[in-house]
């Protein structure tokens, strides 16, 4: 390349020059440190800097990449302006890297009838942009006037993006950011679609880049049968180590007739707040979320998952750590809202909710105090706050009100010894309990609150024995395909526990786990069976885990924390077992049984059950089998829980997902996803997606099915993608199948 300030002038046969001019043929050149011209005659005047290039006309900048193709052109060197007549040339692609982005290599290219160069800025009359493969592109984007900032923007008016030709989209103004940071306002590409509960809807919204550090988009949705539906999401990054994010959803119902003529308002709101920050070497989090009602959610959730979720979860707290997190420091802020059922608008609603307002929380890890033969260990525990546990329902109320305390002090000490694969950890924890509220004694079922003083000590002695582990070396049959050698190995454990010194369990209020712990008198045996597979380069990877748990209790009634014929939950069981409710005192655990079968990259299964000898029968199991295969995938679920009439319902789902493809794959891809009840027999979901990907844009379409409560809703979602340039339509990247 020529220095700085320099420029020179090359042809293959034929330089001629007179006085200022100079005339270039037969593969004419000029080049400088920013560009280069090539064509095949140039004639260039060095009083006033105009180059005028004819035939085969090629402008290229080194430091953006960019090529303009053109018949013939008149640029001046020196002011970077010109004009270039009949062109065409590209532009290097801006690639995004984000998850389900759909992506391509292709460069930019813009064809134009003249294109105007000012400086660092194209200007494209008549002309289209694209980055599929010319010259048969799959989709471009056609206007008037283009205006363009390698680098920085793009600006189109009255711009139309036509299919195959086929004009599919009008556009009055387009703007595309193309440089590092590509926010800028502007308004949002319009949606539509139907829904069979909410009807046809139409959608726009605007985007606010408020400033480097904030932004804010707000979009409206009209549903023909319900109302209007507003969202609005606010973000900001005050400084390096600070971000929140609001998100508003809420619709104006306008409500839904009922035979008799009346009409049921089933609209409300929906937020969530998150935030982050460090203040004084804490770190400070913030998740809250709000919800006006369980039939607001059901009803007009975009998701199957938001539809039958009935637990709303906030929490907010300050975190420190001391002496290399030796020693944690946190104040938290907890709101935990569970929605029994549904309700309508303005009637009381069926739900408990449990708040900390605050909490101070502070904990110690294991220390070692005593060396030698006996080594010794430390730990500690202490909470204290404000907790309060409201339950309302049509029928009643029961408060405990916001001035509720409860301190909690745990130290721990524990020790550990090893002989020959054997392995022994004895502990024992102190508990200090003291709430300045309880149930009343004599009606602890009711649930009537006293402002009576309750102190609870417990001690908790744990003995954890392990056996040494027993392994032994196979060679497998060829035919199965599990490498050169497998490793069978069988671990034992045993764990004694001792809770003692619990004697008013049914006068405490229930808050959380710390409120479950009942006397008990158990031993917990486990074995877990555990197969390894090694291949010829000698990697291993275990393809079998079996794992058989079952608790022994001495004391069947927890020290009378479990009465019969009535709902009982203690933290012993809770911990070993989903089947998290008694009906009365036991001696045995159900007998818990999880298994995981890897033995091929392609294939997993999945099965985990309990088998209670009391009742001598299963009372509920899941398994799952997953498939993939270059691109085929498939997984098959089935979850089901045994009636049992005092504590829950039977349940017994069946869930089927298959599909071909992926995300960004170039080609047809195809997955269905559905959910059946097999006892309510009647399907609860079912989503079919179809996509199509070229190697410029992506096509998808889903049909989605929601059965649950009390919506039964049909609708279609789809989105159209150009590559590295966005997705616009109804089906958002979280809620495809892939």
């Amino acid at each position: 390349m020529p220095p700085e300030d320099e420029i020179r002038f090359s042809a293959i046969n034929n330089q001629e020059s007179n006085g200022p001019w100079r005339y270039l043929k037969n593969g004419a050149k000029i080049q400088t440190t920013e560009m280069m011209i090539s064509a095949d005659e140039i004639d260039y005047n060095s009083d006033t800097a105009w180059t005028y290039a004819r035939g085969h006309v090629r402008l290229e900048h080194f430091a953006t990449g960019d090529i303009m193709n053109a018949d013939h052109a008149e640029y001046n060197l020196k002011t970077e302006e010109g004009k270039f007549y009949a062109v065409d040339g590209t532009s290097p692609a801006k690639i995004l890297t984000s998850p389900g982005v759909l992506t391509t290599t292709n460069p930019f290219y813009f064809k134009a009838a003249w294109a105007d160069r000012i400086k660092n800025r194209y200007v494209l009359h008549h002309g289209f942009v694209t980055d599929c493969t010319i010259p048969k592109p799959w989709w471009t984007f056609n206007a008037p006037v283009f205006d363009i900032i390698p680098g920085d923007r793009a600006i189109g008016k009255h711009t139309v993006l036509r299919l195959k030709h086929l004009p599919v989209l009008y556009l009055p103004y387009f703007f595309r950011p193309l440089g590092r940071n590509p926010r800028q306002s502007g308004f949002l590409t319009p949606s539509f679609g139907h829904s069979s509960v909410r009807g046809y809807f139409v959608g726009a919204g605007y985007y606010w880049a408020i400033s480097r550090s904030y932004d804010l988009d707000y979009a409206l949705q009209y549903f023909t049968v319900r109302g209007p539906a507003h969202t609005f999401d606010i973000r900001g990054k005050p400084n390096s180590v600070s971000d929140f994010n609001f998100n508003y959803y809420q619709v104006q119902d306008k409500g839904l007739p009922q035979p008799n003529g009346s009409v049921v308002n089933q609209g409300g709101e929906q937020f969530q707040l998150t935030a982050k920050t460090q203040v004084l070497g804490f770190t400070a989090r913030l998740d809250y979320n709000y919800l006006s009602s369980l039939t607001f959610q059901q009803v007009f959730s975009n998701t199957f998952n938001l539809a039958v979720s009935s637990e709303i979860t906030s929490v907010g707290y300050l975190q420190r750590h001391f002496k290399n997190d030796a020693y944690t420091l946190n104040i938290s802020f907890n709101r935990d809202q569970l929605f029994e059922s549904a309700t309508p608008l303005n009637k009381p609603a069926d739900q408990v909710t449990i708040q900390k307002l605050p909490t101070f929380e502070a904990y110690g890890r294991d220390q070692q105090v005593v060396q030698g033969p006996i080594p010794v260990w430390f730990s500690f525990g202490a909470t204290g706050g404000l907790i309060s546990r409201t339950e309302q329902s049509p029928t009643s109320t029961l408060q405990t009100g916001f001035l509720t305390s409860r301190i909690d002090l745990e130290p721990r000490v524990s020790s550990a010894f090893d002989f020959k694969g054997f392995s022994l950890n004895p502990s024992v924890t102190f508990g200090v309990t003291d709430y300045s509220k309880s149930y009343s004694s004599n009606s602890p079922v009711t649930g009537v609150v006293a402002a009576t003083p309750l102190l609870r000590k417990d001690s908790d002695v744990v003995i954890d024995f392990r056996l040494p582990s027993l392994e032994k070396i196979y060679t497998p049959p060829a035919w199965m395909h599990l490498g050169s050698k497998v490793k069978h190995v069988i671990e034992t454990e045993a764990v004694y526990e001792n809770v003692s010194g619990i004697n008013q369990f049914n006068n405490t209020i229930h808050f959380d786990a710390v409120d479950l712990l009942a006397n008990t008198n158990q031993l917990t045996l486990s074995v877990t069976n555990r197969l390894y597979k090694k291949d010829k380069q000698g990697n291993v990877s275990e393809i079998l885990t079996w794992s058989v748990t079952q608790a022994r209790y001495f004391d069947p009634t927890f020290g009378g924390a479990v009465v019969a014929g009535q709902r009982n939950v203690v933290l012993e069981t809770e911990e070993l077992t989903p089947y998290t409710f008694l009906d009365g005192p036991r001696n045995y655990s159900p007998l818990e049984s999880a298994l995981t079968i890897t033995p091929y990259a392609f294939f997993s299964l999945t099965y985990r059950a309990a088998y209670d000898p009391l009742h001598q029968k299963f009372v509920d199991h899941t398994i799952s089998a997953n498939f993939r295969h270059h691109n085929y995938f498939t997984n098959v679920n089935e979850t089901a829980v045994t009636l049992n009439p005092l504590l829950m319902p039977a349940v017994n789902q069946l869930t089927f997902t298959a599909g071909y493809g992926a995300s960004n794959r170039r080609g047809w891809n195809v997955a269905g996803t559905a959910t059946y009840d097999l006892n309510a027999n009647r399907l609860l979901y079912e989503f079919a997606q179809v996509s199509y990907n070229t190697n410029c844009c992506g096509f998808n379409v889903q049909l989605r099915r929601i059965n649950v409560g009390i919506r039964d809703d049909l609708e279609y979602m789809y989105s159209f993608s150009l590559a590295n340039l966005g997705t616009f339509g109804t089906l958002q990247k979280q809620d495809r199948i892939f």
